[in-house]
C-alpha cells in the first residue's frame, strides 16, 4: 500500500511540473509572439517566427498553439494580462486632485510610448484584427472595459458632471497620443512626460466646470 501511494505521489508530481512547464512555455511563446507582432506585423506572426526568436525548437509553438487562431488567442490574452497589470499598477489609487490626475494619466501615456512601446505597438495591431474577429474582441474588449471603469471613476471623483463621457474624451486623448507616437508622425519625435502633462491638464480644464477646479 506505501509503494502504490508513493508511486501514485510520485506520477501526480511529475504531471504537475509537466504542467508548470508547459504553462511557462505557453507564457514565453505569448511574451515572444508580442515582441514579433511589434517588430514584424501581423503578417509575420507565425509559428516558426515566434520559434526562432523564441530560441524554441521548430515545432514548439505549434505543439501549444495548433492554429493561427489559436496563437492570436494566446498573443492577445497575454497583452491583455499585461494591460490589466499596468493599469492596476498606475491607478491603484484615485488621484484626489486635477493636477495629480493629469500627472497620472501623463505618465500612463508617457509608459505607453517610451517604456512599452512595443507592446502598445502590438495591441493597436491586435486591435485591427480584433475589429474582424468576434472571439478576439471579446478579449480586447475586457481590457478596453477596465480602463474605461477606471477613467470613469475618476472624473466622478474629480466633480464631472458627465463622467462617463468625459472619460471617453479622456481616453481618446491617450489612446491617439498612443497611437501617434508609435505608429503616426508623432514617432518620430514622441512627446515629453512635461508635454503630456500639460496636455493632460489643458484638456481636464476644458473638461470640468470651473467652479470644480482643484
Amino acid at each position: 500500500m506505501n509503494i502504490f501511494y508513493t508511486c501514485r505521489g510520485s506520477i501526480e508530481g511529475e504531471q504537475l511540473a509537466e504542467r508548470g512547464r508547459g504553462r511557462e512555455r505557453i507564457e514565453l511563446i505569448a511574451r515572444t509572439a508580442v515582441q514579433v507582432t511589434a517588430r514584424k506585423g501581423l503578417r509575420g506572426l507565425t509559428h516558426r517566427a515566434v520559434d526562432r526568436a523564441a530560441g524554441l525548437p521548430d515545432g514548439s509553438t505549434s505543439y501549444h498553439a495548433r492554429t493561427r487562431a489559436r496563437l492570436l488567442e494566446i498573443t492577445l490574452e497575454h497583452m491583455a494580462a499585461e494591460e490589466e497589470r499596468a493599469l492596476a499598477a498606475f491607478f491603484a489609487d484615485a488621484p484626489p486632485t486635477r493636477d495629480e490626475t493629469a500627472r497620472l494619466f501623463a505618465r500612463f501615456v508617457h509608459a505607453s510610448v517610451h517604456a512599452s512601446a512595443e507592446r502598445t505597438l502590438a495591441r493597436f495591431e491586435l486591435a485591427l484584427e480584433a475589429s474582424r474577429r468576434p472571439e478576439l474582441r471579446r478579449i480586447y474588449n475586457r481590457t478596453g472595459a477596465r480602463f474605461r471603469e477606471t477613467a470613469t471613476d475618476t472624473m466622478r471623483g474629480l466633480g464631472s458632471p458627465a463622467p462617463e463621457r468625459h472619460a471617453r474624451s479622456l481616453i481618446a486623448w491617450c489612446e491617439g497620443m498612443a497611437l501617434d507616437s508609435v505608429a503616426g508622425a508623432g514617432a518620430a519625435a514622441p512627446p515629453t512626460l512635461e508635454e503630456l502633462h500639460i496636455d493632460a491638464e489643458e484638456l481636464l480644464d476644458a473638461l470640468l466646470p470651473p467652479d470644480e477646479r482643484s
